[in-house]
């Protein structure tokens, strides 16, 4: 605690008589921290964190769900998904809803787990969902290698990954938010490395700092970052590197370069940003789902009042979403902010 609020207080006296400093964590993981450990309250009134896209499932387009949803209606395959997709609210309802209706939707932790599955029923098509950022896109990768050596051929993949520095261009380029500095992404960086970040502080003059996820470490963070906001530094930082390196986990990104080639990718609210996810080589084509069963992913779509799009590019917090703890609970989610554990709505909802 000491550390602590020795951190707290450098900030405040770096802050000193600066102009309002506005500073983004692009991490859903970041945000709950924040939030579970009371760090906003020891900030000075002139220093605001804002959330970004840091969470997987909350950026997931409309169309995507609707999709998948769709595809497990038709029981032309068991849909394989992490337990945050069930409940994300589809315009025909959600996954667990038509799992109830008696489509086939299994929960897992991995992608290794829904090709065990597809493994032990030849007979049955398994169809895993893969949403995430840079963290879990090796994984999938590499289970979809184990699938070809093995022969697996009943065993596919709706791509919808996500790549992050395509996304905080896109922030500083069209949506209109003061971002003075970004507290870069932990899980993600251990894979990118903190040089990806390069292009971020060099062409928008924005200083970014990679933040563990322990109170001291997130404070570090960010007294790192306003120093260099006030020195009007444009710097890269590392203030995890215990297990953030420069280049990153190479061999992670080998993987990832193997069978999927970066393309456009669409966003919720944020539209279609050019190479900010995953398309399958041709050597792996035979894994895309959407192929396989001609699956179209329609427009994106946002649920009348809900403001998550907004949340989630750092415009508005969620309490300025008129639905946000009212028709909007974590109980009956009108939109995936509330319902992803990483969603900025429900650290909203449950510690503020």
């Amino acid at each position: 605690m000491n550390d602590t609020l020795e951190l707290a207080g450098h900030i405040t006296s770096v802050c000193g008589e600066m102009e309002h400093v506005r500073l983004m964590e692009v991490c859903g993981t970041h945000t709950v921290n924040i939030f579970r450990a009371g760090l906003k309250s020891m900030f000075p009134d002139n220093l605001s964190l804002i959330s970004g896209p840091g969470c997987p499932v909350c950026v997931t387009s409309q169309g995507y769900i609707d999709a998948a949803c769709g595809l497990a209606g038709t029981g032309d395959a068991v849909i394989t998904t992490y337990g945050d997709m069930m409940r994300v609210p589809g315009q025909n309802g959600s996954l667990a809803e038509i799992r109830a209706d008696g489509a086939d939707v299994r929960v897992v932790y991995s992608a290794r787990d829904a090709l065990k599955i597809a493994a032990e029923n030849r007979d049955l098509e398994i169809v895993f969902l893969a949403v995430g950022f840079e963290t879990t896109a090796p994984t999938v990768a590499a289970t979809i290698v184990e699938a070809e050596a093995a022969g697996i051929d009943n065993f596919s993949v709706m791509a919808a990954h996500k790549f992050i520095i395509p996304a905080m261009t896109s922030l500083l380029e069209g949506n209109g938010v003061q971002i003075d500095g970004f507290l870069c992404p932990g899980h993600v960086s251990v894979i990118i490395g903190t040089n990806a970040y390069r292009q971020i502080a060099e062409k928008y003059s924005k200083p970014c700092v990679v933040a563990g996820f322990e109170p001291e470490g997130i404070l570090e963070a960010v007294l790192r970052l306003c120093q260099l906001v006030k020195n009007g530094k444009p710097a890269v930082e590392n203030a995890y590197p215990a297990a953030v390196n420069p280049a990153g986990n190479t061999t992670a990104q080998d993987i990832i370069a193997k069978v999927f080639k970066p393309g456009p990718a669409t966003w919720r609210a944020m539209g279609t940003i050019p190479d900010s996810g995953t398309i399958f080589r041709d050597n792996y084509f035979v894994f895309d789902a959407f192929a396989k069963f001609k699956i179209e992913e329609g427009a994106d779509y946002c649920p009348p009042g809900c403001r998550c799009g907004e949340v989630i590019q750092g415009r508005i917090s969620p309490g300025e979403c008129g639905l946000f703890g009212k028709t909007c609970t974590p109980e009956n989610p009108v939109g995936p902010c509330m319902v992803s554990s990483e969603g900025t709505c429900a650290a909203w909802f449950k510690y503020k």
